[in-house]
């Protein structure tokens, strides 16, 4: 490969989730507190913490060729870039962060088009101003610099923030009128950068891989052996993404059965299959998963 790729990584919240994901994948990262530019064990590749907010405008400009950041924030700036793929993955969950619309559970606000007129803080000044165009509203929206729960009523009407689970909202006496969008990080790419065909190349496989992990959480292998005759009820038990895989054993007899399954059905399905004739049944834990 010739110049490495270079590739922003999100600080703050996301950080040490990108970190995580990234080591499943099989890049270690590695976080200096005094320095933005992380060491990964990549000799193509180049890191650099940016705050998420205004990575799709780095991958834009080209100062990035690529980098990970939230549709919201691709949007709130209105950032051209290339789309590489989607990693639902952050600091709480594996669910969609929401952006919100929320008011003190005393407001008498209690529809979209109560907000005519009010006054709204938000980071995402872009986003709630379409938001409320596309509802035929018109609202006074101040950016806000942080602790915007703590502003309405005093200085705001209402607030349009990130939630993931509602917990911050409630802490602060408020409620949800209304959901504005929901997000989920995105691998994206500079234009010029993905044309390149050793960068795109080098993009791709690291989409894989960070997509293999993702898709592999919550998911273990089961593998048993079983009688001929018992094949098809064992089948029958087994919710298996695909066909389970039988491969020949020693004895004529019996096959060895493969199956990827969600680990939370493991307790309920194993008795089943010890039933149905399934024996030396053995589970282990799937790191990636590849379609």
């Amino acid at each position: 490969m010739g110049l490495p790729l270079k590739l922003g990584l999100p600080s703050g919240s996301l950080q040490e989730a990108t970190r995580e994901l990234f080591g499943r994948a099989g890049y270690v990262i590695t976080f200096s507190t005094r320095s933005y530019y992380p060491t990964i064990d990549d000799a193509d590749i180049e890191c650099l913490l940016v705050r998420a907010q205004e990575m799709a405008r780095y991958v834009q400009l080209g100062a990035l060729d690529a980098g990970i950041t939230g549709l919201d924030w691709i949007r709130e700036t209105d950032a051209d870039v290339q789309e590489v793929c989607e990693l639902v993955f952050s600091k709480v969950s594996r669910r969609p962060i929401r952006w919100v619309l929320a008011v003190p559970n005393d407001s008498p606000i209690q529809r979209i088009e109560d907000l005519e007129g009010k006054r709204i803080a938000t980071e995402g000044v872009n986003l709630t101003r379409r938001w409320l165009e596309s509802h035929g509203v018109s609202a006074d929206i101040e950016f806000s610099w942080g602790a915007t729960e703590v502003k309405p009523p005093t200085l705001v009407d209402a607030i349009v923030e990130i939630t993931e689970t509602g917990s911050s909202l409630r802490a602060n006496n408020l409620r949800i009128v209304a959901d504005v969008m929901q997000s989920t990080p995105r691998l994206i790419a500079n234009h010029d950068a993905y044309a390149d065909p050793q960068k795109r190349n080098k993009l791709e496989n690291l989409a894989l891989m960070l997509k293999a992990c993702l898709h592999a959480e919550g998911k273990v292998g089961l593998m048993m052996n079983v009688h001929k005759d018992s094949v098809k009820a064992v089948e029958a038990v087994l919710p298996a993404l695909q066909k389970p895989t039988i491969s020949a054993l020693t004895d004529d007899d019996w096959v060895d059965l493969n199956a990827i399954v969600d680990e939370s059905t493991v307790r309920e399905i194993v008795p089943q299959l010890l039933a149905a004739g399934a024996k030396g049944i053995v589970e282990y834990p799937i790191s990636k998963l590849i379609d």
